[in-house]
C-alpha cells in the first residue's frame, strides 16, 4: 500500500538534534510508505530550542523526536511529562495533541523491554560505561528492572557520581578490577566516525567475565565490542535493537499504528543502509 501523495492534510513529524542523522528519517518514512500512512518525517536542527518547540505546537507538528543536546531543555517547554522521562530528567519523544505537548522517553522503555525479553537476572551486577543522557536512561531502566547492584564507569566525576548516587550504584573513573554479569557501553567508543571506532569499549578480560554484553552504539550494529563478545560466546544486545524498539514506540505514539516485528526489522535495516 503506497503512501498518499503529499497534500494539505499530510501530518508531519520531525526530529530535533544537534547533529541530525538519516536513521529516524529513513525508519519512519519507510514505514509510512509500507503501511500507507499520510505522514512525512524530517530531521531538523536548531539553535533556538524554545522557538523550535513553539513551532511544533503552533504548526500542529504531530510528533517530535528529541536528541542531544536538547533532551533536558525541552522539559520546561512541554505540558505533560510521563514517568519514563521524569525518572531520568530527559526527553526523547514529544507528542502533540491539538497543541498539548506530552513528553516521554522511549529509550528507557526500549531498554526495559530488552532486559525482560533477554531474561537478564536482576540479582547480578551491571557495569555501565557512560554518564550522559542516554546512560541515564539505560542505567535507570536497569535499576527500575530490579538491578540493585550497579557500577557506573565515567571519567567525569560530576556526572558519574551524580548518576551513581541517584541510583544507589557505585562510581569508578576507570573499569580497573570491576567485573559484572552484564556489561553495557553507552559511550561513542566503537561508533562509526569516532576517533575510537575500532576499539572495544571493554577489555577482553571484562568481556570474558560477563554473561551478557550490551552496546548501545547503533552504527555500526556490529561494533568491536559486540564482535568480541560474539567471539567469546556471550549473549549480546545491540544498539540496533534499542533504536528499532524505541523508534517503533515513537511511531505508534505518533500514528496510532503499531508496526509488526517484521516491519520494524525491515525499517531498521533500511534506516542503517
Amino acid at each position: 500500500m503506497a503512501r498518499p501523495a503529499l497534500n494539505k492534510d499530510t501530518r508531519m513529524c520531525i526530529s530535533l538534534a544537534g547533529r541530525p542523522s538519516n536513521i529516524g528519517t529513513r525508519f519512519h518514512n519507510y514505514l509510512y510508505e509500507q503501511i500507507g500512512l499520510d505522514f512525512i518525517y524530517k530531521a531538523c536542527t536548531t539553535t533556538d530550542i524554545a522557538a523550535a518547540i513553539g513551532g511544533v505546537r503552533a504548526l500542529g507538528i504531530r510528533g517530535c523526536s528529541v536528541s542531544m543536546p536538547f533532551k533536558q531543555d525541552v522539559l520546561a517547554l512541554v505540558d505533560h511529562v510521563e514517568d519514563s522521562a521524569r525518572a531520568i530528567h530527559a526527553v526523547n519523544t514529544i507528542v502533540n495533541d491539538d497543541g498539548v505537548l506530552t513528553a516521554s522517553n522511549t529509550d528507557y522503555t526500549a531498554v526495559q523491554r530488552l532486559i525482560a525479553d533477554n531474561g537478564l537476572d536482576p540479582n547480578g551486577t551491571v557495569l555501565i560505561r557512560g554518564s550522559g543522557g542516554m546512560a541515564s536512561a539505560v542505567a535507570t531502566a536497569f535499576r527500575d528492572s530490579g538491578f540493585g547492584s550497579g557500577i557506573i564507569i565515567a571519567r567525569n566525576p560530576d556526572t558519574g557520581t551524580e548518576l551513581a548516587d541517584r541510583l544507589g550504584y557505585q562510581w569508578r573513573a576507570e573499569v580497573g578490577p570491576a567485573r559484572a554479569q552484564v556489561i553495557v557501553n553507552v559511550t561513542p567508543i566503537g561508533m562509526a566516525g569516532d576517533p575510537h571506532e575500532h576499539e572495544p569499549a571493554y577489555p577482553d578480560d571484562v568481556i570474558a567475565a560477563a554473561e551478557t554484553v550490551f552496546d548501545v552504539v547503533a552504527v555500526p550494529a556490529e561494533t568491536p565490542l559486540i564482535a568480541a563478545a560474539r567471539q567469546a560466546g556471550k549473549r549480546v544486545i545491540t544498539g540496533a535493537e534499542v533504536i528499532a524498539l524505541q523508534a517503533a514506540e515513537q511511531f505508534e505514539r505518533y500514528t496510532g499504528v503499531r508496526p509488526t516485528p517484521e516491519q520494524v526489522a525491515e525499517a531498521s535495516a533500511f534506516s542503517r543502509g
